[in-house]
């Protein structure tokens, strides 16, 4: 079908508020925020504004009928090409359906529309003392749907885990334009074990089975209080060895971060007055929970960390949390400031790797720098192995263009050596797709038939994950 019937039958479908056509609109929706994009932007032949299943399934509906590409997508956050048209067709914006439909308390749960931020889901659920615990670092703008379909988790998976483990039941516009519910059609229950597992299935699905209209969350009691510890390392080392006495010790902490040296580094040359002390590593340690919990589980991190640390620092005060804080949450703006001309590129930094291989894929990975001539921060989620490798360039240098997409993918190479994965939390899309068969092996085979099973015809978002 031509592209203009394409935009005519949309408007007839959804009227002229819901759908862009505009070339303006349309190179806006040609890039997320991978490298990937940048090189080889994918321009939609239309993009629809969504708020209603009824208007989703018109849409798939129309597509099916006429074998035309289907792309989710969410608020545009992502980092692997995962929302993009890379083969034309019509993307689907569902960042304007942020409709919050029940909090049900009683239950522990709520249900939401796929494009409900997460932040203002929690500061919803914190009138009735509850929360959503993934948080995966963007959350004044990442939406609920993008995080069930990369299956989020970020700074506090350690103790809470990812975005899957609170997925009760979904709403789900399969590529013919039915709809599938899961969890149970009335469902209102926390526990089910009935039938196959097709919440699961479709969380972390990147959108290649369907489309996620509805979401029904578990949610959990507000924590009442909160500690941070921060450790000061001289030998990169001691980190990792750290964190493995703190869980034999019996302690989960909500989030355990590391900044290694050029992190530290990038903050400091940023952001001067924090002053992180000049180290090889330093631990930020969070806890959560009932006020004498959490004065107990500091004091036990504080000894465990005073074996091996430089110095040491506990701190439950609201403001000494913030300070001690402020580094981490700084450093991914920091990273990209390390060179005048420089850009930091996403284009393979959160691999995940097994915490006593921490330490040496960090080296591993400043020697690559070193070895292409690229500055790369290193810091990350070390309590899950969850490591963001940052490289800074001048993306209008072809050559460094050039060596740069060879440092990511020795990168993704080196973690799959290391028994880890090519990623721990932004999803696979179109960035990581060539490492499908080395990481899977067969199982990638069984991938493709559930695919084809869920969307024969290939146009649910083509050219993703294998």
């Amino acid at each position: 079908m031509e592209i203009k019937d394409i935009k005519k039958q949309l408007v007839k479908m959804l009227g002229k508020d819901k759908v862009l056509t505009d070339e303006l609109d349309l190179m806006y929706y040609s890039y997320d925020s991978s490298f990937l994009t940048k090189l080889e932007p994918g321009k939609p032949a239309a993009v629809v504004l969504p708020t209603s299943t009824e208007e989703v399934q018109k849409v798939v509906r129309f597509a099916y009928e006429n074998d035309i590409a289907i792309v989710p997508r969410g608020a545009g956050t992502g980092e692997t090409g995962g929302c993009i048209a890379f083969k034309g067709g019509i993307v689907l914006d569902l960042s304007t359906w942020d409709e919050i439909v029940e909090i049900d308390a009683k239950n522990m749960q709520v249900i939401v529309r796929p494009g409900v931020i997460h932040a203002r889901l929690n500061e919803a659920l914190a009138k009735y003392n509850l929360f959503f615990p993934p948080d995966p670092g963007s959350s004044q703008m990442c939406t609920v749907g993008g995080m069930v379909a990369n299956n989020a988790s970020g700074l506090r998976a350690v103790k809470y885990g990812a975005t899957e483990q609170y997925i009760l039941g979904l709403e789900v516009v399969l590529p013919d334009g039915n709809v599938m519910v899961t969890g149970g059609m009335n469902a209102r229950v926390i526990k089910n074990v009935s039938g196959l597992n097709l919440t699961k299935l479709m969380v972390g699905s990147e959108g290649v089975l369907g489309i996620i209209t509805q979401i029904r969350l578990r949610c959990w009691p507000k924590p009442k209080a909160r500690g941070i510890a921060m450790a000061v390392y001289d030998n990169l080392d001691d980190a990792p060895e750290t964190v493995l006495e703190v869980y034999q010790a019996g302690i989960l902490p909500s989030g355990i971060e590391i900044l290694d040296g050029s992190a530290i580094m990038a903050v400091n040359q940023f952001k001067p007055q924090i002053n992180l002390p000049d180290a090889e590593a330093i631990l930020l340690f969070e806890v959560d929970g009932n006020p004498p919990g959490v004065d107990y589980d500091g004091k036990v991190i504080a000894e465990i960390a005073g074996k091996r640390a430089r110095s040491v620092e506990w701190a439950t005060d609201p403001k000494r949390m913030a300070e001690l804080w402020e580094g981490r949450s700084i450093t991914a703006t920091a990273a990209a400031r390390v060179r005048a001309d420089g850009s930091r590129i996403f284009a393979g930094e959160d691999i995940s790797i097994p915490l006593s291989k921490i330490a040496d894929v960090l080296r591993a990975i400043r020697a690559l720098g070193d070895k292409y001539g690229i500055k790369v921060v290193n810091y990350g989620h070390i309590g899950d192995g969850n490591v963001h490798t940052a490289p800074v360039i001048n993306p209008e240098n072809p050559e460094e263009v050039e060596k740069v997409l060879q440092l990511v993918h020795d990168i993704h190479l080196l973690a799959i050596e290391m028994q880890g994965s090519t990623t721990g939390e932004h999803g696979v899309g179109a960035v990581r797709r060539q490492y499908a068969e080395l990481e899977h092996g067969l199982a990638v085979e069984y991938m493709r038939a559930v695919k084809l099973a869920f969307d024969p015809k290939g146009i649910m978002n083509p050219e993703k994950l294998f």
